[in-house]
């Protein structure tokens, strides 16, 4: 059997990410990503795979099953043709096939029970899930850390578990797809636009560094809000500042919402109504303020190819109305 060890260079991905320079940003990352696919290498015998913490997991031949806390990641598994067993509980209306995968909470909100029932081989979480791996381990499912902040971290994510589970014919073409839907979006022009990520009472901006203000990039916008400073509690993200999104003006105001989208515009609409200075952005005078789609923008795993379409068409109908 085929042995693969996938290595990540995370320290040097990390230090060009703090120079804050895109472009070399993005070299360093194809140069890791050179990197480790010379260091897969091929022998008779387990499967070693580095999750996105470092952490090194023996498994004597690919996963019979795999259970996952995230939406995205379960989106990439089954696409791989693995067997998931255990699926994070959605809000937005899925399919039969997926509703028929056992619910087991959340990252935050895990049901332990469910998921020592399953007695998956592999359980695949977000790194918000360390305070609770051990209570999993016990059960012998080994915890593996998944992180999704990127659509690049999206590519090496297919790329990896195509990998683990034996489909690596498969990974190539969704990573190819994905590659295929940014090029589209290359040659458009740069229409200003800011990303909120919204809850009751609670409304932030995306910053570049988020899986949003990537995508947002990706599709052809200019984020207003890339420099506004990160908050202390979410680095992907700042504090609304009213000042500085008048100042920019934003052609389209997009919300992310993970529940009750009617309520969290809402509630935005009326913190606009509160501040007569947005009422002059460009982005309210021509009711371009849009809720994207939970099913398609909620932790996108293959989604992310729909999300980037979508949001190009977004930022086209926010071009023409400010002509």
């Amino acid at each position: 059997m085929k042995k693969f060890t996938f290595l990540l260079i995370c320290a040097l991905a990390l230090s060009l990410a703090a120079c804050g320079e895109k472009s070399k940003t993005e070299d360093v990352n194809a140069s890791a990503d050179k990197v480790e696919t010379e260091q897969q290498v091929q022998s008779s015998g387990a499967i070693t795979l580095i999750d996105d913490l470092g952490n090194k997991h023996e498994f004597e031949a690919t996963p019979n099953s795999v259970a996952t806390l995230h939406s995205g990641v379960m989106d990439i598994l089954l696409a791989l043709g693995a067997n998931v067993t255990g699926r994070p509980t959605i809000s937005y209306d899925i399919g039969a096939d997926v509703a028929a995968i056992q619910e087991i909470g959340n990252p935050h909100e895990p049901s332990f029970e469910q998921i020592a029932a399953l007695n998956a081989e592999v359980l695949i979480v977000p790194p918000s899930f360390q305070q609770f791996a051990t209570t999993v381990e016990a059960t012998g499912t080994k915890v593996v850390y998944s992180t999704m902040n990127s659509v690049d971290d999206i590519k090496n994510t297919i790329e990896k578990y195509g990998m683990l589970f034996n489909n690596t014919a498969a990974a190539e073409k969704l990573v190819a797809q994905i590659d295929e839907k940014i090029a589209e979006s290359a040659a458009q022009s740069k229409l200003d636009a800011l990303i909120v990520y919204g809850a009751p009472g609670t409304y932030l901006a995306a910053l570049d560094n988020s899986l949003y203000g990537d995508i947002l990039n990706k599709a052809g916008g200019k984020n207003i809000a890339a420099d506004l400073p990160a908050t202390d509690k979410y680095p992907s993200y700042a504090n609304l500042s009213v000042e500085k999104i008048v100042e920019r003006n934003p052609k389209v105001i997009m919300l992310i919402t993970h529940a009750n989208p009617a309520s969290v515009k809402e509630g935005f609409e009326k913190q606009l109504k509160e501040n007569a200075a947005w009422k002059n952005l460009d982005a309210v005078k021509n009711n371009q303020i849009i809720i994207l789609p939970s099913e398609v923008f909620d932790n996108p795993g293959t989604e992310v190819v729909e999300a980037i379409d979508y949001m190009r068409g977004v930022l086209k109908t926010a071009e023409e109305a400010v002509k």
